[in-house]
């Protein structure tokens, strides 16, 4: 009879299993890291309020006599609070049939490398959602002006903060760059799930992406990115008995795997709290190509009874454009300025539209309203 507290094979292929996964990610990640030229994560603690700025300074007049007092430039900073920077705990689960019926390679080494990609792609769908808040905008005729525009938006803001912009980076969708290179040769790079090209058109690095909708390019300085996280091995997370594999000086991510006897399923649990930021909103620029213009809204669907109200928020790109709204059917529910007010019993759409002419787009919303008890 073995001895208890013996390490067994199966002990060691999870803890390999848990060391590779941490390890792929955590080299992933530096990757790209050093494409984009972004600094080395900076660690937060939990709830830590997520914050962008815009920045301005108003000079006094510097011609001041003899003596005289000098008066103080008035320096504008103004914070932009978005969300709470939290943990986010992720698990899948793999059956002992599966195993059988596929093996080990397919059942789990594949599950485990989807699960990599999907958390990585997690990470990087935030970013994307919060460029288009960028406060820097324009309009451009083509593809190629669009980006020269962008990245000297980003140099002149940068330069009119007396900071350095030698670098930046450029988002475009995928579509809209291979329509622009048409049957060129083009050597395309990916880290972390990103696509991209190196030193194109001015950008230094410039990231093709199906998240970037079509129509519109995105640039910032890459001092202006920064990486907060929140290391899963935190020590207070012992206590509950909670123990993640992580790897490395900056601990992105935590994993561990399990079997369950009780299911006969192995379990594998992945913690963390990883975002891309951008500093500065007015240095994130987003220029349209043709005057593109997006919207959507918060919600497709809603229900209220006569005499309530649902408010309805929209969200432009670019960022805080004019929408204008419209209700099918003013007797069932009127609206202003996203406020929809419950007339009558029936069903409306209310519409809400950004642009005009040809790039006018737009997005609806069924309201049905109920009748007062």
């Amino acid at each position: 009879m073995a001895k208890s507290g013996l390490t067994v094979a199966a002990d060691i292929t999870v803890r390999a299993r848990e060391i590779d996964f941490v390890t792929r990610f955590a080299k992933n990640w530096d990757a790209l890291r050093e494409v984009m030229g972004i600094l080395r994560p900076i660690k937060k603690q939990t709830g830590t309020v997520l914050t962008s700025y815009t920045a301005s300074i108003t000079l006094a007049d510097g011609n001041i006599g003899e003596g005289e007092e000098i008066p103080y430039s008035e320096a504008t900073v103004s914070p932009v609070s978005y969300a709470d920077l939290t943990l986010e705990k992720y698990a899948k689960a793999v059956s002992i049939e599966a195993v059988n019926k596929y093996g080990a390679t397919v059942a789990i080494q594949r599950t485990d490398e989807a699960f990599l990609n999907e958390l990585q792609a997690k990470v990087m769908d935030r970013f994307y959602n919060f460029l288009p808040t960028g406060t820097l905008t324009g309009d451009e005729s083509t593809f190629q002006m669009a980006i020269a525009m962008a990245i000297a938006k980003c140099r002149d803001k940068f330069k009119k903060m007396h900071r350095d912009a030698t670098r930046i980076v450029v988002w475009v969708n995928i579509l809209d760059a291979y329509q622009y290179l048409g049957a060129a040769t083009i050597t395309v790079q990916n880290q972390f799930g990103v696509d991209y090209m190196k030193n194109f058109l001015g950008a230094d690095t410039l990231i093709l992406s199906s998240e970037t909708p079509r129509g519109f390019v995105y640039a910032t300085p890459v001092d202006n990115i920064v990486n907060y996280y929140i290391d899963p091995a935190d020590s207070e997370f012992g206590q509950l008995g909670l123990n993640y594999t992580v790897q490395g000086e900056t601990n992105l991510i935590g994993f561990h795997a399990n079997g369950n006897y009780s299911t006969a399923v192995g379990e594998s649990y992945a913690l963390m709290g990883m975002t891309l930021w951008a500093e500065y909103l007015d240095a994130i620029a987003v220029v349209s190509i043709g005057g593109v213009r997006l919207i959507s809204l918060d919600k497709t669907t809603a229900s209220v009874t006569a005499g309530g109200t649902v408010k309805l928020t929209a969200t432009t790109i670019p960022a805080g454009e004019t929408v204008t709204w419209t209700s099918s059917d003013a007797s069932v529910a009127t609206v202003a300025s996203g406020t929809v007010t419950a007339v009558g019993a029936g069903t409306a759409t209310i519409t809400a539209s950004v642009g005009s002419g040809a790039n006018t787009a737009t997005a609806t919303c069924t309201v049905t309203v109920t009748a007062s008890a």
